[in-house]
């Protein structure tokens, strides 16, 4: 079963499997979740002040580490077309599912359950995941999936909108910051990533997660989340807040990156995903990151004023085997 996709055998199961069981104090239900309470939302549309958009974006990003975007440019079309691909690629067969995802020997497409690194001893995740590079030059694209049909059509035109889209928002965080509004340009993020997560229905959502709670190893993460299904919860002065999903939203968080080059004024929050037991639920996450050597540090015009920096310096490739290591306690070996 380790070595299986959970799409394939969640429904022969009443029970949740004991590796997918989370320890008493990290699962559902544990810590309160907030009633009444809500992440902030960004209005991108041209009908808005620059500065007035600018000052909520960096607010949201300094209390939340969270907000939804609308009015951000991509059509609803492509939206739809979008989610309708990565459902319809979750719900092949599996032999299919593996085929698609495994053209290249290097792993830069995968399809995998639980998480990338798996380990038969450490506790699962109830999702299967594909994950595939997509860098603005177009490498690697002869290993993504061909199937469904128009999927590399879909996804390189959505890849490209999400592209632009980011660069907005980190365009706003940076000037925000005080720093170039193109300070994120280049190697910064150079090896974009995309995900497709499908969470299978549970049968006991009370003893399992779909992520645990993390931050991400980003600059910002862009997530599609399906309308009508509440899942994605962020973790805010002791509690967790559910994101309700807005349809044709995107949810924006601040990554570990953005939170070291801003010296700790953004947050890069924790969040986690939550299963239920009688509906499927499928997203899509856009990963803004660097290239591996490029060096990740509170940006110099933050801290040549006096302002002690907090965080050391890091290539991003050192970064993200300590995350794969350390998971949500990473925090503490990234400090001075």
């Amino acid at each position: 079963m380790d070595h299986t996709l959970l799409s394939s055998w969640f429904h022969l199961h009443s029970s949740v499997p004991l590796s997918y069981v989370q320890p008493p104090e990290s699962r559902p239900g544990t810590v309160a979740v907030a009633s009444g309470k809500a992440i902030p939302v960004v209005d991108l549309g041209g009908s808005h002040d620059r500065a007035q958009t600018l000052r909520h974006i960096l607010r949201a990003s300094e209390e939340y580490g969270f907000f939804q975007v609308i009015n951000h440019g991509v059509s609803n079309e492509l939206i739809d077309d979008t989610l309708n691909i990565f459902k319809e690629f979750h719900a092949m067969p599996a032999e299919e599912k593996m085929s698609e995802s495994s053209r290249d020997p290097n792993g830069s497409c995968r399809l995998y359950t639980s998480r990338e690194i798996n380990n038969k001893d450490c506790i699962q995740f109830w999702r299967d995941t594909l994950r595939h590079s997509c860098p603005p030059s177009g490498q690697f694209m002869e290993f993504w999936p061909q199937k469904p049909a128009r999927y590399r059509e879909v996804i390189e035109k959505y890849t490209q909108e999400l592209r632009a889209l980011g660069f907005k928002i980190l365009e706003l965080l940076c000037e925000g910051l005080g720093l170039d509004p193109k300070y994120c340009y280049g190697g910064l993020s150079e090896s974009p990533l995309l995900l497709s997560h499908h969470y299978s229905p549970c049968p006991e959502p009370s003893l399992t997660l779909g992520a645990p709670k993390h931050r991400d190893p980003t600059l910002i993460t862009i997530l599609l989340q399906e309308k009508d299904i509440n899942a994605l919860q962020v973790f805010k002065d002791g509690e967790w807040i559910a994101i309700e999903p807005i349809p044709y939203a995107f949810v924006v968080n601040i990554g570990l990156l953005l939170q070291i080059i801003s010296n700790g004024r953004l947050i890069g929050a924790e969040h986690r995903v939550v299963t239920n037991s009688g509906t499927a639920r499928t997203t899509v996450a856009y990963f803004i990151r660097p290239t591996n050597k490029n060096i990740i540090e509170p940006a110099k015009l933050l801290t040549s004023s006096g302002a002690r920096p907090i965080y050391r310096s890091i290539t991003f490739d050192e970064l993200l085997r300590i995350f794969m290591s350390k998971g949500p306690d990473i925090e503490p070996e990234l400090l001075l």
